[in-house]
């Protein structure tokens, strides 16, 4: 049919600070169709932040996830993968370790993104969902090694940054005893509120009372902490993207997951329903971010979302 819109299938293999995630979709103009997901943690930020150096260990491990994955994007009939790398690729101070690496392992050129431009994809890639784009949203990307904060409302950002917090960066900034003790909690909760009063809330609060303007804020979480969240909340043993976009955390229920989180050991973390055992580590320090950051801006309610940063790159 004339002026038809013609569809493609893309992958993009998002190397991240904690996991490798990989997304083949169908692409038709701005809508974004998954036909296959998929996530490792390879922990590439580990041992990271003291040196700022990548260590050849985590660096083996994601290349061989990236090499997988761009099998598994062939067998699904990709026409292209791209390849981006975000928050501890982009401050090492050997990033071509990584990306020569990667490209040995499968042929692909990585692309180091900056934090402009994860913040940039993460609010288009949210925004896709036509619900979400009705209002004025504060959304949340927590990574690994980065946070980005995007404000805006439709196709209209307002404010966006992103800022070195990230599970990773803070386990490694605070190493917890197993279960951590309460003052490992406080003092982990205190540098966090901290960081929010100096660093974020001076940048932030002018444009949030701009936005207010428009309407009430919705808080809007992207990233696998808040995908967490919801399994968790929903006790869904599998990934189901709209039983999990269909969530609402209260302030409330997000206190007592952060309780519960971090009164249980690692092993019992680990049987929890919805809690991948790989990430009963970090899901601690992601909880706290945004429990900190609901009781400081006073956000009430969290709106959960599995779009983000691949949808908006396997568009671009």
């Amino acid at each position: 049919m004339l002026g038809a819109m013609v569809s493609a299938r893309r992958a993009v293999i998002d190397v991240g600070t904690n996991s490798v995630k990989l997304l083949v979709a169908d692409v038709t103009g701005r809508e974004v169709f998954p036909v296959h997901e998929e996530s490792r943690q390879t922990r590439l930020g580990k041992g990271f932040y003291e040196t700022h150096r990548l260590q050849p260990e985590p660096i083996a491990r994601t290349a061989e996830a990236v090499w997988e994955f761009s099998e598994t994007a062939g067998d699904h009939g990709a026409e292209s993968i791209r390849v981006i790398a975000t928050s501890a690729a982009r401050e090492a101070v050997n990033p071509r370790d990584l990306t020569d690496c990667i490209f040995r392992a499968c042929g692909l050129k990585t692309e180091i993104i900056t934090g402009a431009r994860e913040a940039e994809w993460a609010f288009q890639g949210v925004a896709t969902d036509a619900e979400l784009a009705k209002q004025p949203l504060l959304i949340l990307d927590v990574g690994g090694g980065s946070t980005e904060f995007i404000l805006g409302h439709g196709t209209k950002k307002s404010f966006a940054h992103s800022f070195p917090l990230g599970t990773v960066r803070l386990m490694e900034k605070f190493p917890f005893s197993d279960p951590p003790t309460r003052g490992e909690f406080n003092k982990c909760r205190d540098w966090v509120r901290n960081f929010f009063d100096v660093e974020v809330w001076p940048l932030l609060e002018p444009a949030l009372q701009h936005e207010k303007k428009s309407g009430a804020i919705q808080l809007v979480g992207t990233g696998g902490t808040t995908s967490i969240l919801a399994r968790i909340e929903n006790g869904l043993d599998r990934f189901d993207r709209e039983k999990i976009e269909r969530t609402i955390l209260t302030l409330d229920g997000v206190r007592e997951h952060r309780k519960k989180l971090w009164r249980l050991p690692l092993a019992e973390r680990k049987e929890i329903p919805g809690l991948p055992k790989l990430r009963a580590d970090v899901i601690l320090t992601g909880v706290l971010i945004y429990e900190v950051l609901m009781e400081d801006f006073n956000f009430p309610e969290l709106r959960v979302s599995t779009r983000g940063l691949r949808f908006a790159a396997v568009m671009a």
